[in-house]
């Protein structure tokens, strides 16, 4: 688990890094964004090592931080920048859709999916998607709440899966599954 969330934030490291190239920062600009992030990063080392805080607080405030930071970035950028921002998001994202589709190319292939299961699959993704989004941008919600609702849409999410698929699939999808984790137990 702990070598996965560092690959992770390794590869989140390295698009950062490529998506700075591509916005062509000024020397100003660069300046700027080290002294933020090492204002930024003061400031966390301090919430970590504050011990007089609960676990919800340190969180909530980590979270206060982070939207500050973002700000703070955002308000570097020109106009311009901006816009190459929206654009490499949007690349980013019709990326994400392509990967998406392949996956349900393959997936279809595997269990011998009908055009109707892929079809009710694609509409219950882009619901679940609508939901998700507005669950992460309701500001009344506290974070724990937030996360109760996305495990409850993902609970809801899989029994919705369920109804789609054949006895037939279901079963050859469990086959998968024990097939993928006696791989990982290998390793």
């Amino acid at each position: 688990m702990r070598h996965h969330r560092h690959r992770k934030i390794r590869r989140m490291h390295r698009h950062h890094r490529r998506t700075a190239q591509q916005l062509n920062l000024s020397t100003e600009q660069k300046s700027l964004a080290k002294s933020y992030h090492q204002e930024f990063k003061q400031k966390m080392l301090a919430l970590n090592s504050n011990e007089n805080i609960t676990v919800k607080e340190q969180r909530d405030r980590k979270a206060a931080l982070l939207k500050e930071q973002k700000s703070k970035m955002q308000s570097l950028l020109t106009p311009d920048q901006k816009n190459k921002m929206a654009q490499l998001k949007a690349e980013d994202k019709a990326k994400a859709e392509q990967h998406y589709a392949a996956r349900m190319e393959k997936m279809k292939a595997t269990l011998n999916l009908t055009d109707k299961q892929v079809a009710a699959m694609k509409a219950q993704r882009t619901d679940m998607m609508a939901k998700l989004k507005a669950i992460k941008e309701d500001d009344r919600m506290d974070r724990v709440a937030k996360k109760e609702k996305l495990m409850t849409l993902k609970t809801e999410m899989k029994e919705e899966n369920k109804k789609i698929y054949t006895p037939e699939q279901l079963q050859k999808i469990e086959e998968l599954k024990k097939a993928r984790m006696d791989k990982k137990a290998v390793k």
